[in-house]
């Protein structure tokens, strides 16, 4: 492991790509690979892209990569594909989009499903998002699956979220209402040629004007873009960059870290119960023997004994 440590610090495609491998599957190498690689995270800027299906998101981080690397920046891209409820399978199909930077070693994209989990994200995604920091990534894209109004673990994992939005899609005020809605730090229109962009922008800034008056936290900038020719996207990547700089303080990152720490413990403790007991109790409270908080302290007493 001490091999593919130094290979991964230094940058190397196929050490990434393999460690990528065991840290998605849970492995424990994969957690001890993480543990040894953490010293050398906290220089990438994680940006979370999210929002409803069919906005975009997949084209949007394709142009932010071009702008990116024209910049000279390396970049690490997670895209995190839904799973069939049936097969758990899952096509991986964002990068597809992305095909513009395939070959270019300045760009690392890594498929992940979401393996039944909901809230936006794949179980693993925070670490896969540290080893690609670790290995000198300097920007990470996460593009979440197409979510609804109150998926937003991706708030907890990102630096800055993007929600991307796109005019013509039903009701505007139902897309951004809830959870959605405040999240975003950054809130992109795209397909803003489209008509409807400008109706759009005022119902965000309409809402966010009663969420001030509220007393809640400042409002999120609105760039509209269109991402498939590229316009507007210097001034989307630096309202990303305004935002991240805004929000730099040590007690943000504390928060931060306390959200990412959450997930983390919700995903060992679940690890940590076999599935055959999860069924077990299962039936048992199908059955009516066993009520819904019995059954959660139960296994929770299972989860004392074996630690």
């Amino acid at each position: 492991m001490n091999s593919l440590r130094e290979r991964v610090a230094a940058g190397d495609l196929r050490a990434l790509a393999r460690a990528a491998t065991l840290v998605e599957n849970g492995t424990e190498t994969g957690r001890e690979l993480i543990a040894s690689l953490f010293p050398l995270t906290g220089h990438a800027l994680l940006v979370g892209i999210t929002g409803p299906p069919g906005a975009g998101k997949s084209t949007l981080v394709n142009s932010l990569i071009g702008l990116l690397r024209a910049e000279g920046k390396t970049v690490g891209v997670i895209a995190v594909d839904p799973s069939s409820p049936f097969t758990r399978g899952a096509i991986l199909g964002d990068r597809i989009r992305m095909q513009d930077h395939h070959g270019d070693p300045g760009v690392f994209i890594r498929s992940v499903a979401t393996r039944g989990r909901l809230g936006g994200l794949g179980r693993g995604t925070l670490d896969l998002a540290l080893l690609l920091d670790a290995a000198g990534r300097d920007v990470v894209l996460v593009e979440t699956v197409g979510v609804g109004q109150d998926e937003v673990d991706i708030a907890r994992l990102a630096d800055v979220t993007v929600v991307v939005l796109a005019p013509g899609w039903g009701d505007g005020v139902q897309a951004i209402k809830a959870g959605i809605m405040e999240i975003a730090d950054v809130f992109a229109i795209n397909k803003a040629d489209l008509p409807g962009a400008d109706r759009l922008e005022q119902e965000i800034r309409a809402m966010q004007g009663l969420a001030q008056e509220e007393g809640r936290a400042d409002a999120a900038p609105v760039r509209q873009v269109v991402a498939s020719e590229g316009c507007g996207m210097e001034d989307l990547l630096a309202a990303v960059r305004a935002a991240f700089a805004k929000q730099g303080q040590r007690g943000r990152r504390v928060e931060t870290w306390a959200g990412r720490l959450r997930e983390m413990l919700t995903d060992s403790l679940l690890d940590s119960i076999p599935r055959d007991e999860l069924a077990r109790h299962a039936e048992l409270v199908t059955a009516k023997i066993e009520d819904p908080y019995t059954a959660v302290t139960n296994l929770k007493s299972q989860l004392t004994k074996t630690s």
